[in-house]
C-alpha cells in the first residue's frame, strides 16, 4: 500500500484521528494498486472485467435506495450496495449491446443509451433490433434477476448520454437525450409514462430543442433554478425550464452558449446545488489519450467554473497530479456533493482516478482528497480507468472501465453536512440547497 499524507494539514484533529483509526482495518486487495490520500478509505469491490479487443467498458452509474446500476457497453449490472464493503451483484445483464450504456433509474424503470447504428442481426433482450437503430431502451427491472425490455425509442443520431427529469405533475419521467453529434445539435425529449413505460415515445426532437451545439452529459437542476446545461464542441449551452423564460420541463428554452478558449470536445456540465455556478469539463483527445502529463498543455488539464446566470468565468482548477504517458487521462464524469458546507466536487479522470475538489471559492479551488490507480501498463497505453466517480450517501462510487465497481469511504470535514438522498441520477439535481 502506498500512502500520501499531502492532505493531512487540511483535516481537523477529529477528522484526522478518524481517518487514522479507519486506516488500521485491512483494506480490500484492490487498494494495493492505488496511491490515495489518508482521508480516503477503500471499502468494497464488485468485479466486472472488460477487454479492449473487442472494446467493452463499464460506464455510468445511477442509484435507487441501496441498489447501484452500472451501465456497460453490452448491457448493465444491478448491484446491492447495502453493505458497501461487500457489494453483491444481483444481475449482469449482457443482452443489449450498442455501446455507451448510459443509465437512468426511476423506481423500477431503467433507461439505457444505445449509441451506434445497430448492425444486421442485433438483438436486445432477445428481441430483434432494426438495422440502423439508435436511441433508448426502456426496461422494467422490478425483478433484478430478469430485466424486461418494455420499449425502444429511436432518435435520429442515437443516444450518447441521457438525463432523467422527473415530471410528477404528469406522472412521467422525461429523458433529455444527448446525441453528442454535430449533425443533431441540441436535445431530444423523450417521455416515459410511469403507469405505462411501454408507451415511451419521442415527444420533441432536437430540432425543437436546439442550441446549435452538440450536447453531451447534460446537467439538470430543478427546484427554483430550473436550468439545464449541455456540454459539447467548444463549450456549453444553457437552457431554462422556467415558464418565466418561456421554457418548461417538456420543452426547455435555449438561453445562451459559452465558447471556452482551447476546448474542442466539451464533455460534462453540472450545477452547484444552489444553482449559482456551472462546472464545465472537457475531454481532449476523446478520453483515449494521455493528456494529464506534466508536459500536457494547461487547458487540457483544466476544469472551469462559470456563473450560471451570466455565463462569466469565475475560476478554474488544474489537475495537480501529473499522469504518465501510458495513462489515458482527462476530466470525465462527476457530481457535486449535496451539502451546505461550501462546494465540493467528486470527479473521475480515467487513469487519473478520483479527485475530490473543494471549490467553495471558485477562484481558488483545491484538491482535498484523491485515489490514483497505478498505470495499467508501464510500456503501452491501455484504455482504462474511471469512467464515472460519484458521491452518494457517504460513499464514493467508482466505475472503472476494465475492472468493475469500487467503493470508498471519505472522511472529509467538508462532507460532514452532506444530505442523504433516497436515490441519485448523478446528472439530475431534483431540488435546490441553499
Amino acid at each position: 500500500m502506498r500512502w500520501k499524507a499531502t492532505v493531512s494539514a487540511m483535516l481537523g484533529t477529529a477528522a484526522l484521528v478518524f481517518a487514522t483509526a479507519a486506516a488500521t482495518a485491512a483494506p480490500p486487495p484492490f487498494a494495493s494498486t492505488y496511491t490515495y490520500s489518508n482521508n480516503m478509505h477503500p471499502l468494497g469491490f464488485s468485479a466486472r472485467a472488460n477487454t479492449n479487443s473487442p472494446f467493452t467498458a463499464n460506464s455510468d452509474l445511477a442509484f435507487w435506495g441501496k441498489t447501484a446500476y452500472q451501465g456497460n457497453y453490452d448491457g448493465f449490472r444491478i448491484i446491492d450496495v447495502t453493505e458497501p464493503d461487500n457489494p453483491v451483484q444481483l444481475a449482469d445483464y449482457r443482452d443489449c449491446a450498442g455501446n455507451q450504456g448510459d443509465v437512468i433509474i426511476w423506481n423500477n424503470i431503467l433507461v439505457r443509451s444505445w449509441n451506434s447504428p445497430a448492425p444486421a442481426g442485433a438483438t436486445c433482450d432477445g428481441e430483434s433490433v432494426p438495422q440502423g437503430f439508435e436511441g433508448l431502451h426502456v426496461f422494467d427491472v422490478s425483478n433484478p434477476a430478469d430485466p424486461d425490455l418494455v420499449a425502444s425509442v429511436e432518435t435520429e443520431c442515437g443516444s450518447h448520454t441521457a438525463t432523467g427529469v422527473p415530471d410528477p405533475d404528469n406522472n412521467r419521467l422525461l429523458v433529455y437525450n444527448s446525441a453528442s453529434s454535430g449533425a443533431c445539435p441540441g436535445l431530444d425529449i423523450v417521455s416515459v409514462p410511469l403507469a405505462n413505460p411501454g408507451g415511451a415515445s419521442l415527444i420533441h426532437p432536437y430540432t425543437e430543442v436546439g442550441s446549435g451545439r452538440s450536447c453531451h452529459d447534460t446537467g439538470v437542476i430543478l427546484g427554483d433554478t430550473l436550468k439545464a446545461a449541455c456540454a459539447g464542441g467548444n463549450g456549453f449551452s444553457v437552457f431554462s425550464m422556467d415558464p418565466a423564460d418561456g421554457g418548461s420541463l417538456e420543452l426547455p428554452k435555449f438561453q445562451y452558449s459559452v465558447q471556452v478558449p482551447g476546448v474542442t470536445i466539451g464533455h460534462s456540465a453540472a450545477f452547484t446545488w444552489d444553482g449559482k455556478y456551472i462546472i464545465f469539463g472537457h475531454e481532449p483527445g476523446g478520453g483515449g489519450q494521455a493528456r494529464c502529463q506534466a508536459t500536457s498543455s494547461t487547458v487540457d488539464k483544466t476544469l472551469f467554473f462559470y456563473d450560471a446566470e451570466t455565463g462569466a468565468q469565475v475560476g478554474t482548477f488544474v489537475n495537480p497530479r501529473p499522469q504518465t504517458a501510458t495513462e489515458n487521462c482527462t476530466w470525465h464524469n462527476y457530481n457535486v456533493v449535496p451539502t451546505t458546507r461550501g462546494y465540493v466536487l467528486v470527479a473521475a479522470q480515467y487513469q487519473g482516478g478520483i479527485s475530490v475538489v473543494d471549490f467553495s471559492d471558485p477562484a481558488n479551488a483545491k484538491e482535498i482528497a484523491f485515489a490514483d490507480p497505478a498505470a495499467l501498463s508501464e510500456t503501452q497505453l491501455i484504455l482504462g480507468g474511471d469512467w464515472s466517480d460519484y458521491y452518494y450517501n457517504g460513499r464514493i462510487y467508482e466505475s472503472d472501465i476494465t475492472r468493475g465497481l469500487l467503493i470508498w469511504r471519505p472522511s472529509i470535514r467538508a462532507l460532514a453536512a452532506a444530505k442523504m438522498l433516497p436515490h441519485l441520477n448523478p446528472q439530475t439535481q431534483e431540488f435546490n440547497i441553499g
